[in-house]
């Protein structure tokens, strides 16, 4: 599968690092073409993985996954252009955390809306899936990091559903067994 990962953070290279290793081919996106940590990135991870601008990985991609900072992803999304998110489905991972000093940590929005409700609001022609935001980056590529039993609940298009099966169920295809 094409996989374009919008984001070149810690975030965006462990998942893009988690999907090359499972032999998908991956282009990592950033706002710029000469991004040094997407070059080395896709330099490191051979011939399946590719980098370019939001675009680019954008129009790549069979599935998106957002791994920008969630403080920017509409503007980031747009950049990458609607037309090349159309009819994808969107892995949204992203929280729109307030970077503000005074604030720090906190959600810009939430109760009454969230980040992939404005997300599929801009873009309506894409399918986004509102997951995995609220564990490490480490734990969203290895669920068996934990000992215990664990759901994960998985939003998609205005529909809420639980996801549950055994001590280590998949987490949106990132775990193959």
């Amino acid at each position: 599968m094409k996989i374009g990962v919008l984001g070149t953070g810690m975030v965006g290279e462990t998942i893009a690092t988690r999907l090359a290793g499972l032999n998908h081919e991956v282009r990592m996106g950033s706002r710029s073409a000469s991004n040094q940590k997407a070059e080395a990135w896709a330099q490191k991870h051979g011939a399946g993985a590719s980098h370019g601008t939001f675009p680019d990985a954008a129009q790549f991609g069979d599935t998106l996954v957002n791994c920008t900072q969630g403080s920017v992803a509409l503007e980031a999304l747009a950049a990458a252009g609607a037309d090349n998110l159309a009819g994808k489905v969107l892995i949204d991972v992203a929280n729109p955390l307030d970077t503000r000093a005074d604030r720090r940590g906190a959600l810009l929005y939430c109760d009454s809306d969230s980040l992939g409700e404005r997300i599929q609001a801009a873009f309506p022609a894409t399918r986004v899936v509102k997951t995995l935001n609220t564990m490490s980056c480490g734990l969203m590529v290895n669920p068996r990091l934990l000992p215990e039993q664990h759901a994960v609940y998985i939003c998609g298009n205005g529909r809420r559903r639980q996801d549950a099966g055994d001590r280590h169920p998949p987490i949106v295809g990132l775990d193959r067994r």
